[in-house]
């Protein structure tokens, strides 16, 4: 085990990056954070095998799209398919990972002085995506990260599991779950006839 990443999980730091690059497509420096990120956050709420026993009693909400992301959902087994993996678009290089047993739930943010400090830790390395990638490896988890506890009080609504409920939208006709619906008096709108959606619909029906 590798002893700077803190956690007591089945696997070991370098099977898990494995598997993490394996799935990525590539090994970069925000795989081996996600990784690490992960190994810390299951670590801190008491989470061991979260992949067999633990299995649905994690939910991770990650702060970023970007490589950590796909690092974190390999480590964790969490996916938005099973509602257990939140993406909360802050841009910020952080998650939060919470006990659904125990409520215990911690946010681990990569602090940004860690890119210098990887230099540092390997100087003779030119690239600095490849020094990064080599001091991440080795770098102790207070180097690398911020840890907090947080309370998280998840709704009802965005607990994994079937949908609570399906309701039409009185503008577009079509249907919305888990209570994601706006209402404006009398009127059921979904959230891009509501607000402003991220696609704008053409006149052209392609069937």
């Amino acid at each position: 085990m590798n002893k700077n990443c803190g956690s007591h999980l089945t696997l070991n730091f370098e099977s898990l990056l494995e598997v993490s690059e394996r799935t990525h497509g590539h090994l970069c420096p925000g795989q081996i954070l996600g990784v690490k990120m992960s190994m810390l956050g299951l670590s801190g709420i008491g989470i061991t095998d979260p992949k067999g026993t633990d299995m649905g009693n994690v939910i991770v909400f990650v702060e970023m799209d970007r490589c950590a992301t796909d690092a974190v959902q390999s480590v964790t087994g969490c996916s938005l398919g099973h509602r257990t993996l939140k993406f909360m678009d802050y841009g910020k290089m952080a998650a939060t990972f919470l006990n659904l047993k125990t409520g215990k739930a911690i946010r681990v943010i990569a602090k940004e002085e860690s890119r210098q400090k990887a230099k540092e830790v390997f100087p003779e390395i030119e690239d600095k995506y490849a020094a990064q990638s080599a001091a991440y490896k080795v770098m102790a988890d207070k180097d690398l990260f911020d840890v907090m506890a947080v309370k998280i009080e998840l709704k009802r609504e965005d607990m994994p599991g079937r949908p609570l409920r399906k309701v039409k939208c009185d503008s577009c006709a079509e249907y919305i779950q888990d209570m994601r619906e706006i209402y404006r008096g009398e009127e059921i709108l979904c959230r891009s006839c509501a607000e402003t959606g991220y696609y704008t619909p053409l006149a052209d029906v392609i069937f």
